[in-house]
């Protein structure tokens, strides 16, 4: 009988492990979802530079005045573009939408709203991406519904659709406004 040697077995043991990983992953809940170390936490600090001469997004006002979106994005950011008549209905529904300008110039930013519209009750820009650290931003857009108290409901990852609206910002907001009141 032929010797088996070890490393005729190593390709295949590689190969099978990968694959457990592979089907693991595929197994996932939901395999769309980042998870979040924020959700049922408080919100990270927030601390920005002006945008212009927009009102200014402040700690404070992420830990106060009732359920708040809260909005990464930048002008450079195809799916924002996607996502922001999404932004403009709940601004016109009166849910407060804040955003957070990530890594993008003033002028550029200031005229995507200009052409776009303005959803933003206060905004902010994070020049160098410190903030969208630590809020775990993987990219833009990405937003989360805040309650009153600061306490981190959802995070979304990527652009909100109509269906994602209904399906997950929405519910998380009735989720929230419960834990305000």
């Amino acid at each position: 009988m032929a010797k088996v040697s070890p490393l005729m077995i190593l390709p295949p043991a590689i190969f099978l492990a990968v694959a457990g990983l592979f089907y693991a992953g595929m197994m996932r809940e939901n395999p769309d979802s980042l998870p979040s170390e924020l959700t049922g936490k408080p919100a990270p600090v927030v601390e920005l530079t002006p945008l212009g001469d927009r009102p200014l997004l402040t700690d404070a006002a992420v830990r106060s005045d009732g359920v708040k979106l809260v909005n990464f994005w930048a002008s450079w950011c195809a799916p924002c573009r996607v996502e922001h008549p999404q932004l403009m209905a709940m601004a016109e529904d009166g849910i407060p939408v804040h955003g957070i300008n990530y890594k993008d110039e003033s002028a550029n930013a200031l005229n995507f709203l200009a052409g776009l519209g303005d959803p933003y009750t206060l905004s902010g820009a994070d020049r160098n991406g410190r903030n969208a650290i630590e809020w775990g931003v993987y990219g833009v857009p990405e937003t989360f519904v805040v309650a009153g108290d600061g306490t981190v409901v959802l995070r979304f990852a990527g652009p909100i659709t109509t269906a994602i609206m209904r399906d997950k910002i929405l519910p998380a907001i009735a989720e929230a406004e419960a834990l305000t009141n």
